[in-house]
């Protein structure tokens, strides 16, 4: 990662830290009323083929002694009422400034993919986190809903890995393949702002297709 780019990162994570604590405290707040569990949800994530991390974010499912693999339909009813909310806005995953101060991600990139599926691919996912994973990303914004749309259909976690490994696995990476070959900082920050306002960028709606 480039210099700028991590001083970009960390400018920018740290005003919003400063900014949006108060808004961290009330969804804590709500978490732990919610069910009285725990706040956080932290789990391993990979930002290179050999490098593990811990990525933080707000607890959205109510907890199950197993919970490998990605949020298909088959985990939907675990997703509690603030998860829902949390889930939609993207803000349960405030707490991955963290991640972002520490030097584990980047707020534009790949997504850190678990160790799982990076044993099945080394050699794509070898290529794909030569980019550092980010909060938000080309791929991110041209197939999350495609995603949620394919896995929400699935019943059984033997049916959403097959789905995830089949159809997604691949165009996520074709298109995160683009990001490494077109980054910058006017590109993360033209992904940035097309995150929040929720428009993908055209050369992410071609490559998705």
């Amino acid at each position: 990662m480039s210099v700028s780019k991590r001083g970009m990162d960390l400018v920018l994570a740290l005003l919003l830290a400063f900014f949006l604590w108060p808004l961290a405290l009330v969804i804590a707040a709500l978490i732990k009323l919610g069910d009285g569990g725990g706040v956080f949800y932290v789990a391993e994530r990979m930002r290179g083929v050999n490098e593990p991390f811990q990525l933080w974010k707000f607890r959205t499912m109510s907890a199950a002694v197993a919970n490998e693999g990605v949020s298909g339909g088959d985990k939907a009813g675990r997703i509690t009422g603030i998860g829902r909310f949390l889930r939609r806005t993207r803000l349960d995953e405030l707490p991955q400034l963290w991640n972002i101060l520490r030097g584990d991600i980047s707020f534009v990139g790949p997504r850190p993919p678990l160790r799982r599926y990076v044993e099945m691919f080394p050699a794509l996912y070898g290529e794909v986190l030569k980019a550092r994973p980010g909060v938000t990303g080309l791929a991110t914004l041209a197939f999350h809903r495609r995603e949620e749309a394919l896995l929400a259909g699935c019943g059984t976690p033997e049916e959403t890995e097959a789905v995830y490994v089949r159809r997604c696995v691949p165009v996520k990476a074709r298109i995160d393949m683009i990001y490494a070959r077109e980054r910058s900082l006017c590109y993360d920050l033209q992904l940035m702002v097309a995150t929040v306002f929720r428009r993908v960028p055209l050369r992410a709606r071609k490559a998705r297709d």
